[in-house]
């Protein structure tokens, strides 16, 4: 009887044990699971625990409305004609032995650039120092007293590109084409006008030039500009800023002051 009691006292304690060791277990699978869960929450944070910053990625800015609109033709502007040494008239009140940026503009350019007397595109009788290709807007970025003018660092798209210094200007010098009749024409921005010296709103904008005495001509054009293009003063042409990339080989650019001729 001993015997049997003691087997069944063997059987029951194995029992509880079994049971005792499920409990055990599920309690172990249960906790292991939590530190599992808790370890998916925190993983994320921890794939770049020094805080390096992402992939730099390749973002193109697209241009500014302003520089879209400065990059634009200009359509049917009334072109006329002007030339270094021209002397004052009623519809030129200004003589132009000086530009709105060079107070020796004739003596830098050496001589009057008369537009009834050419040798190809130059002026007969001398070899001029500058390009004979060059051409007037009613904008100058310099104001009277040196400064550059309030507006200018918001309206010209290629300011701060372009500056050196307050009171020089960044307009001088550049390249603009000029459509007419299925030909363009290159050609560098050296004076100011006809007439209007602030008209900003046209010139980088979307205004048309202001009326004046000369039909509201937008723009003046060198005698070269005129021959190569083939057109009379009064006549309209088409016109936008070009980078010096686009500006192709042509007379306007492979002009040499040695020889005073074009270089084709």
């Amino acid at each position: 009887m001993r015997n049997q009691w003691f087997t069944v006292g063997i059987a029951s304690a194995a029992l509880i044990g079994a049971a005792a060791g499920s409990r055990l277990s599920e309690r172990v699978a249960s906790v292991h699971e939590s530190f599992l869960e808790s370890r998916r929450e925190v993983l994320p944070s921890l794939r770049d625990p020094f805080g390096v910053p992402a992939v730099a990625r390749v973002v193109i800015e697209q241009p500014r409305d302003s520089f879209r609109a400065a990059a634009d033709w200009k359509r049917n502007v009334t072109a006329t004609v002007f030339w270094v040494g021209e002397q004052a008239t009623e519809n030129n009140p200004t003589p132009n032995t000086a530009s709105a940026w060079d107070r020796n503009w004739q003596a830098n350019f050496g001589g009057c650039d008369a537009p009834d007397r050419r040798t190809d595109y130059c002026p007969a009788g001398f070899v001029p120092a500058l390009n004979p290709f060059y051409i007037a807007l009613p904008y100058n970025d310099v104001a009277k007293g040196g400064g550059h003018r309030p507006e200018a660092s918001k309206v010209i798209p290629w300011f701060w590109q372009n500056y050196r210094g307050d009171g020089i200007s960044v307009c001088k010098g550049r390249w603009v084409a000029v459509h007419h009749q299925g030909k363009v024409c290159y050609a560098q921005w050296e004076d100011v006008g006809p007439f209007e010296v602030d008209h900003w709103q046209y010139v980088f904008g979307n205004e048309s030039p202001r009326p004046n005495r000369n039909q509201g001509a937008g723009i003046d054009l060198s005698p070269a500009v005129r021959d190569f293009l083939n057109l009379r003063s009064g006549e309209t042409v088409e016109w936008r800023f070009a980078e010096d990339r686009e500006v192709p080989r042509g007379p306007w650019k492979n002009w040499s002051s040695d020889s005073g001729l074009p270089q084709h």
